[in-house]
């Protein structure tokens, strides 16, 4: 059970040595690379007693998991006397005492063709590659793998020259020649401290594209992006938008690249979708590789935001990191700010807004109630790769989004600017950066501290009550008891606030900016008007849940007269659950004509604005709809949001088909506008295709034959899947026909196999895991196929019979040997069971236990298992 052992953030002490430089010497071999390294250490100034002036009773104890040990020299002189244990390699603090600084010289040897697990050196589609975020360096060497030891690194890679003419590591080229045995030796030397997760290695035989970005301060970067040999012309949107991040990243913060080269490689086998590794960005392929025939405009736009988000990292991050795993949103959740703050200016603020709360509200609301609920900076841990959660990445965003609300743009620079001023090169916490951002504003954030500490989603309840003419808005605050607290105090919360009389005139509120602070459990707006519709949380100003017993009336008007296009978006989506769980209650009602006249005449307002009106017309998915039903059944809520989606189709179709006849093809670009038509047309399409008529299948049809970019492929794919099962298997027969050699489209392919609904559906999942485009060690084709099936199959996946928990059970015992990050990351829809109806929880009980009983199951996905089922 010693996998059971947490790790406890308050444990948190200095490491009492320090390694300053770091020499590596890696020969490249598929089942053999010898990797030697040299260590310039010295006892850290923590371990230095401040009476007695000697070093404190303490091994040196590096880490390491999978290494093969050669030899260990100490000061130039073979060393024998060191321990191994449980993997780790103990230097006595006795051949140490005398010591204020040594050498110590590592050899050992890996396996890379066999590192299925894809984390420190592994071989994998003929190229070479590394992952040591969070404790993968370990998996190269021997080290202190903990983030605030910090290094500068100087790597001499050895390599067969005709298989891998690229061989890359962090910080700028210092030497390349020619050995005399068909080798090349290659030397690169990063003049920044790092600590170790940051390291990186690429070798391969790949396209290169070239470029260079001039700085705001005159200095020449050259760029390098390096795709799968034939794929160059796909890489093309990738670089511009790396150049257009590091224009924005001075333009906005002031922060200039500090290296001679920026690099990007694009690889099919990674766990993650990137990683900033300093001055070497490793890619996941799908978020590198564009052009119009194979991404559609939503791959478009993560590319970009992604190749933004690692860029950004080079600071928020990089130059200023971690001082411990426990610290993570520190880089995290301030870097997804930045690269969400980057994609609004890029591209559209709206549509970019809504994308986040649709992760919060779908995803992160999802795990704050369930089992693995932690805070933004969480307290223990088992296994740090289950760190990786939407509440570090995406809470911790919106935590910095509300000091950039309550500071402002420019108070939020000011803090910014203090950070880096402070702390550059140095390992922090949370508590820096707050303070940084408190000192530098002359503020006091004590309270809003709290967001760091404190799990769960806030629900703020509203009230009206009437006083002498006007009305009192009354604020409730209240977070929920989750799984690993018990206690909750009142958080400090900006609340945005529009009032609309029934005639959709403003009222005026006399609030700085329409933001209220809610920081205590209970406070009040006054507002002059006796009869007004509240627009609350507008923006979604704070990340909670809130409680108004709006009417459909109220929704309808906000959908009219609010202010705030996001607020239109919010109040259409909260009008379409609240008629879905009319359907779920009373399956055969027919809703109100009156309701979808008055739903028509709102969208129509909106006609001129695509992007608001896509949105608009979006409905909310069925994991969206479980969030507001307490132990929901899920295949009769699946079903209730079809039977909407039918009546919607039926009561808006001359509308539907009018903007259908206005939404013509064209010539594919990657414009705003452009992309706001085809997103219209998709939902259009989609709604339209509940008719389930032939005319609309040779729409269809025709559509897709004609289309001229993937994102009108994917949308007629999409729209057949729900029209006519014959038609969807004749389209997709056609498109695997065409994209059968490209992995990255394949996977498209795979998802909406996976998440169609079939009576059959766990037979063809079986079939399609024999098609020789999927590979179990392939984490891109597991998520693609399994993990759609399980996250987005909601007939399938919650079968009444169980078989879809099973189903995704077997395929976790399968993968949890090979790659224990993905297994533990599509566990998730398992372990949210207790959001659903008594049955379905059994079920998922029973599966959950098949899981902890097996033998040597991994850290990762033991920790969420056993955590699940003792919540």
């Amino acid at each position: 059970m010693s996998q059971a052992i947490a790790k406890k953030r308050l444990d948190y002490q200095a490491p009492n040595y320090l390694i300053n430089e770091v020499d590596l010497v890696i020969e490249l071999d598929p089942t053999d690379t010898i990797i030697t390294s040299t260590l310039k250490c010295e006892t850290s100034p923590h371990a230095i007693s401040s009476n007695a002036g000697v070093a404190s009773e303490q091994d040196l104890i590096l880490d390491g998991e999978d290494l093969k040990l050669i030899s260990v020299f100490l000061n130039g002189s073979a060393f024998t006397n060191y321990r191994i244990e449980e993997g780790k390699l103990v230097i006595p603090q006795a051949e140490l005492a005398q010591l204020t600084d040594f050498t110590l010289q590592i050899k050992n040897s890996v396996d890379p063709i066999n590192n299925g697990s894809l984390e420190g050196l592994y071989l994998s589609n003929e190229a070479y590659c590394t992952q040591c975020e969070a404790e993968g360096f370990r998996k190269i060497t021997y080290f202190l793998d903990r983030p605030d030891v910090l290094s500068v690194y100087t790597v001499t890679i050895i390599a067969e020259k005709a298989a891998f003419p690229h061989v890359l590591s962090n910080g700028n080229l210092v030497e390349e020649r020619d050995l005399a045995d068909g080798k090349k030796l290659v030397k690169w030397h990063d003049p920044f401290k790092k600590p170790c997760y940051l390291f990186a290695l690429v070798a391969g035989n790949f396209d290169k594209l070239s470029d260079s970005f001039t700085t705001m301060s005159g200095r020449q970067i050259q760029l390098e992006l390096f795709v799968d040999k034939g794929k160059a012309s796909q890489g093309h949107h990738a670089l511009a938008s790396l150049k257009k991040a590091m224009k924005w990243d001075e333009d906005v913060f002031g922060l200039e690249y500090d290296l001679d080269i920026y690099m990007v490689v694009a690889v099919d086998f990674f766990n993650m979708g990137a990683m900033e590794n300093k001055g070497l960005n490793v890619f996941n392929s799908k978020f590198v590789l564009a052009d119009s025939n194979t991404a559609t405009d939503d791959d478009f736009f993560n590319i970009e935001s992604i190749i933004g988000h690692e860029y950004f990292h080079n600071w928020t991050g990089n130059r200023v990191t971690c001082r411990d795993w426990f610290q993570l949103s520190l880089k995290e959740g301030l870097t997804v700010f930045r690269d969400q703050q980057f994609s609004a200016d890029m591209f559209s603020y709206l549509a970019t807004r809504i994308s986040q709360v649709k992760v919060m509200r779908e995803h992160q609301f999802a795990e704050d109630a369930g089992p693995m609920s932690h805070p933004i900076r969480p307290d223990e841990v088992i296994e740090m790769n289950n760190f990786y959660t939407v509440t570090v990445y995406d809470k911790g965003a919106e935590v910095i989004r509300m000091l950039h609300t309550l500071l402002t743009a420019d108070g939020f620079r000011r803090g910014m600017d203090l950070y880096f001023e402070r702390h550059d090169g140095q390992a922090v916490t949370c508590d820096d950066f707050v303070n940084a951002m408190q000192d530098a504003n002359e503020v006091n954030l004590d309270h809003f501290k709290l967001w760091y500490s404190q799990s769960g989603t806030p629900r703020v309840k509203v009230e009206s009550g009437l006083e002498s003419g006007s009305k009192e808005l009354n604020f409730t605050q209240r977070t929920n008891p989750t799984a690993d607290q018990a206690d909750k105090r009142a958080l400090y919360l900006p609340i945005k606030v529009e009032c609309l009389e029934r005639s959709g005139r403003k009222i005026d509120l006399n609030l700085n900016n329409d933001t209220f602070v809610l920081d205590k459990a209970n406070a009040s707006v006054t507002v002059p008007s006796e009869d007004f519709v509240p627009v609350l949380l507008s923006d979604f100003s704070a990340p909670v849940i809130l409680d108004y017993p709006y009417s459909l009336e109220d929704y309808l008007l906000i959908m009219t007269f609010s202010s705030s296009d996001y607020s239109k978006w919010d109040a259409s989506q909260a009008l379409y659950s609240s008629l879905i769980s009319e359907l779920y209650h009373n399956e055969s009602v027919e809703l109100s004509t009156s309701v979808w006249g008055k739903l028509e005449a709102a969208l129509r307002q909106a006609c001129n604005n695509y992007e608001l009106l896509n949105e608009m017309l979006t409905i909310p998915s069925v994991e969206s709809l479980t969030q507001g039903f307490e132990f929901s059944e899920p295949l009769k809520l699946s079903a209730a949001r079809s039977a909407f989606l039918v009546q919607m189709q039926e009561n808006l179709q001359d509308f539907l088909l009018e903007i259908m006849a206005n939404t013509a093809q064209k010539s594919y670009e990657y414009t705003k506008v452009q992309v706001n038509e085809r997103r219209v047309l998709s939902a259009v399409l989609q709604l339209l295709s509940y008719s389930k008529t032939p005319e609309m299948a040779a729409q269809l049809e025709k559509r897709f034959n004609s289309a001229d970019n993937m994102t009108d492929k994917l949308t007629m794919l999409k729209a057949s899947q729900i029209c006519s099962v014959e038609l969807f298997e004749k389209l997709m027969l056609s498109f695997e026909s065409e994209y059968l050699e490209n992995a990255v489209v394949m996977d498209k392919w795979f998802a909406l196999h996976a998440t169609t609904k079939s009576n059959d559906i766990l037979s063809k999942l079986t079939l399609l895991a024999s098609h020789r485009q999927f590979n179990l060690r392939n984490p891109n084709k597991v998520r693609s196929l399994v993990g759609s099936f399980a996250f987005y199959n909601t007939d399938g996946f919650h079968a009444i019979d169980g078989s879809g928990y099973q189903f995704l059970t077997d395929y976790l015992l399968e993968l949890d040997p090979i790659n224990p990050q993905i297994a533990a990351r599509l566990v998730t829809p398992l372990i949210q069971y207790k959001k659903f109806a008594k049955s379905h929880q059994e079920m998922m009980v029973m599966q959950l236990k098949r899981l902890l009983n097996r033998a040597n199951l991994s850290k990762d996905l033991y920790e969420k298992v056993s955590k699940s089922l003792t919540s």
